[in-house]
């Protein structure tokens, strides 16, 4: 405590001034439980130094079918990758976020799967013709993931660590293949997980990822599966499974599709879209999510009318909750997807409502399913 005496004063009477001083000090002090500096009007915020946290809007997720880069869509991509995937670039852009199916290993090189009639590879400039689309996330578990073996493997995992193009369903170990991808949008935690129903039975074994072995995620190990989902519940508002699932040119799902969708919804998942029948399929809800059973070929050669009919389907989601559907119906022309209008989208559109009527799904949340 500095104090200032009056020069005036003498010696002695300085000190009977500061010995007085001193002790109003001390006892002024002893009277006061709180410190010097503390005042009865200032009331402490406990958690001053939280942020609150950010209010969750709904966002918007499009999906498209299975995409390749064989044939036409080969010379596309070598003329203009960034012009690649034609018109409906315009649409995938208007989400939020947008996923395909990447049915292609990533490579030049490799050697093909022995007996395998189809098999399909493209330069990594795939990835930059899905990025120019506006495509986010992409899933290459499927059963052309691996169509050149463990080379192809090794070339696409490079191709896409390069390209910082996010890819699920398939990695350099198991835990890789089964990690989800994850983003926030609008304050939604979102997980996307993907994973095959579908692998020809010689390849099951050499294709599947397990323990530091590369490979897919694959939906036959349904266990490993479901513990993938449930642990991305416990930290994300929104969860996806992509799976590559059905039997082709068949119009309802299969025994398998049936049989699993309804696992993955009892472990958490929140939206569930696949494709794989090179048809259209059915979408609705389960319960409280939202199951696509077919998204048919998207960016893919075509052979026929029914292969040959396409779109984009965009849900509007809030946290779990799946608010909206929407169908943008489109026709693949020189092996890209052209969104139709008019009287021909009308058509579309109906057609792509009735194909509900095998799934089992209901046209809302929560509702009984409809025969």
């Amino acid at each position: 405590m500095d104090t200032y005496l009056p020069r005036r004063l003498g010696a002695a009477a300085a000190l009977v001034v500061a010995a007085a001083l001193s002790a109003a000090c001390t006892a002024a002090q002893s009277a006061s439980p709180e410190p010097a500096t503390s005042t009865p009007d200032v009331v402490e915020k406990p958690t001053s130094s939280a942020r609150p946290k950010p209010e969750r809007r709904p966002y918007t997720i499009s999906f498209g079918g299975d995409v390749h880069f064989e044939g036409v869509l080969r010379s596309r991509l070598d003329a203009n990758p960034r012009t690649a995937l034609g018109p409906i670039a315009k649409v995938l852009s208007r989400s939020d976020i947008a996923m395909v199916n990447l049915e292609t290993a990533i490579t030049t090189g490799g050697t093909p799967a022995p007996g395998k009639q189809f098999t399909f590879r493209a330069p990594s400039s795939a990835l930059t013709a899905l990025k120019a689309a506006g495509v986010d996330v992409a899933s290459m578990a499927n059963n052309h993931g691996m169509d050149y073996m463990e080379s192809g493997l090794t070339d696409s995992l490079a191709a896409i660590r390069r390209a910082r193009f996010p890819v699920v369903g398939v990695g350099a170990t198991e835990a890789q293949a089964y990690k989800p991808w994850r983003t926030t949008v609008n304050g939604n935690r979102i997980a996307v997980i993907g994973a095959t129903q579908v692998l020809d039975a010689e390849f099951i074994q050499p294709w599947t990822a397990l323990g530091a072995k590369g490979g897919l995620a694959s939906a036959k190990r349904e266990d490993r599966l479901i513990q993938e989902v449930r642990r991305a519940r416990r930290t994300s508002d929104t969860v996806i499974v992509h799976l590559h699932w059905g039997t082709e040119l068949q119009k309802c799902p299969n025994e398998a599709q049936l049989a699993l969708a309804p696992k993955l919804v009892a472990a958490g998942a929140d939206v569930i879209v696949g494709g794989h029948a090179h048809i259209l399929l059915g979408g609705g809800y389960l319960k409280n999510a939202y199951v696509n059973y077919g998204m048919g070929n998207f960016v893919f050669y075509n052979w026929g009318p029914q292969t040959g009919r396409t779109g984009v389907l965009t849900l509007t989601i809030q946290g779990r909750k799946v608010l909206k559907e929407q169908w943008t119906p489109a026709t693949i022309q020189g092996g890209v997807p052209v969104p139709l209008t008019g009287v021909a989208r009308q058509q579309a559109l109906t057609d792509w409502k009735a194909l509900r009527g095998c799934t089992g799904l209901s046209t809302r949340p929560g509702s009984a399913t409809e025969s």
